[in-house]
């Protein structure tokens, strides 16, 4: 999970790159990075830290020209280093910049190939700069003179499609042509296009997600497709073209579950009536259980599982209440490495309210449990509090399996619920009752919403990879890869630099 953007305008674009990747902050807080174009000379700046933290006044002023994109990274695969922030440059052909979201499941092998038949060097553990060497590759061949033309971007994407595997959707720039935007033939990741009229002309930008677009003042046009690639060239010219031989549309569907925003649209169904429909199905799945009797109170977990919690009690007809407060300069939990870490953010990111507590059944909604470590400390904070009882209710099912397509979760034995019966998992957290979404619950909550959407990327809920490519064989090298000593220290340490630096700010 990362946010993206690019943009074209007729102005500076480092001041809109760098308001669009706070709106996009969600995404990702361990690196932030910003390239623009001008007379076809590239600016960059990239750093680890928050998009606030990474960009000071010296590094605006140096960010120059009306066409860009911009970063905002949390790692699934490589490391926390610096030098693995995006967007990434490769000089030939042309010159071109690439900032990428998702996460390639044979970048590998493609990296292997890079070296023994193209003659590319990758100087990184990041799939994206192997991404952008692969771009950069297709694009030389398909090229017949130094004037790239639309149907020389296309055939390259094509290529790079049949190519490249996982989920992933990305925005380039061409030196001297223009800027590339293209999206994975399953439509894993999200990716949508938006416009805005000036006196001086069109003005376009792509982003990960529709809340960029808008709180930028660019109209939402539309999402991109499945398998297809935008290119914007240096007229203003918009083109798109399908580049997948078979394009199907699978959204992740942890995208509405927890990583996208509320106020975003992706893929036609709004992210807040989504998770108002999972609610509705979670509420009806607890009357079925026999747990709403003598539930005084419906509370959730901060934020995101909000709209579930409103929609559930209002289903059961329960009081619903604000019991934790959330302190927003912590990170979330769920992108932190290591159990140590995140069970100290999770005491200093929420504090009960003891009133609200005392002495009641108390039903907790979360958007998801992944790790268990959050849950758990919820539910001892709920009883501190005074909490005659706790049930604790998912919006999302059992997350069984690891996700292999640009969410950091990718080892079994860090999935609580991996190998573990509900009831397990629910003495694990220490509830007094336990309740998780289905799966085709979680389904209806979007296809209702959107009923064009009917089928899904649900991988960590099923164990169904539609890329067909993930074996057991490829988790068990990722999980070694996982538990790579070095790399576990390198992020254990981010992490706690930024915890560190997010309480001073806040005690300030």
């Amino acid at each position: 999970m990362c946010g993206i953007v690019g943009v074209v305008s007729h102005q500076p674009v480092n001041q809109m790159l760098y308001d669009a990747l706070l709106l996009l902050q969600h995404r990702g807080q361990d690196a932030a990075g910003i390239a623009t174009n001008q007379s076809n000379t590239f600016s960059m700046h990239k750093a680890n830290g928050l998009v606030r933290d990474v960009f000071r006044t010296r590094n605006m002023r140096s960010l120059n020209g009306n066409s860009g994109i911009g970063h905002c990274r949390y790692p699934t695969a490589g490391s926390s280093s610096e030098e693995e922030a995006q967007p990434f440059y490769v000089n030939a052909p042309f010159g071109i910049t690439l900032a990428h979201n998702g996460n390639l499941t044979n970048w590998e092998q493609l990296k292997d190939e890079m070296f023994k038949n193209d003659r590319r060097h990758i100087n990184t553990d990041s799939d994206s700069e192997v991404l952008l060497n692969v771009l950069a590759h297709e694009i030389q061949k398909a090229s017949t003179d130094v004037h790239l033309t639309p149907a020389n971007i296309f055939q390259a994407v094509t290529v790079l499609i049949k190519r490249v595997r996982g989920g992933y959707a990305a925005v380039a720039q061409i030196a001297g042509s223009g800027m590339l935007a293209f999206r994975d033939p399953n439509g894993i990741r999200p990716l949508c296009l938006g416009e805005n009229e000036t006196a001086d002309g069109k003005e376009y930008m792509i982003a990960s997600e529709s809340v960029a677009l808008e709180g930028m003042g660019f109209r939402f046009v539309r999402d991109v497709l499945p398998g297809e690639a935008i290119f914007i060239d240096n007229d203003n010219n918009l083109h798109a073209q399908i580049c997948a031989a078979a394009p199907k549309l699978n959204p992740c569907v942890f995208e509405y579950v927890y990583l996208a925003r509320p106020d975003s649209v992706i893929d036609g169904a709004s992210v807040y009536n989504t998770r108002l429909k999972m609610g509705e199905y979670l509420a009806d799945k607890i009357k079925r259980e026999g747990l709403a009797e003598g539930v005084d109170v419906v509370m959730p977990i901060p934020d995101s599982s909000r709209p579930a919690a409103i929609q559930l009690a209002m289903r059961l007809g329960v009081d619903y209440r604000e019991g934790f407060i959330k302190n927003r300069y912590i990170g979330r939990t769920f992108i932190m490495p290591g159990q140590a870490m995140r069970k100290k953010s999770v005491r200093q990111k929420l504090n009960a309210i003891g009133d609200e507590f005392k002495d009641k059944v108390v039903l907790l909604v979360d958007d998801s449990i992944v790790r268990g470590t959050t849950s758990r400390e919820i539910v001892q904070m709920a009883r501190e509090a005074g909490a005659k009882k706790v049930i604790f209710a998912s919006a999302a099912p059992p997350v069984l399996y690891p996700n292999v397509y640009g969410i950091d979760m990718p080892t079994r034995d860090e999935l609580i619920a991996h190998g573990r019966t509900v009831q397990q998992i629910c003495e694990e957290i220490t509830a007094d009752a336990l309740v998780y979404q289905d799966l085709e619950d979680l389904k209806k909550s979007i296809a209702d919403v959107n009923p064009a959407l009917t089928e899904f990327e649900a991988s960590c809920f099923d164990g169904k990879y539609i890329t067909g490519d993930v074996s057991a064989e490829y988790l068990d090298r990722i999980e070694q890869a996982r538990h790579n000593p070095k790399k576990a220290k390198v992020a254990e340490d981010a992490a706690r630099t930024q915890l560190n630096l997010n309480t001073a700010t806040t005690e300030s």
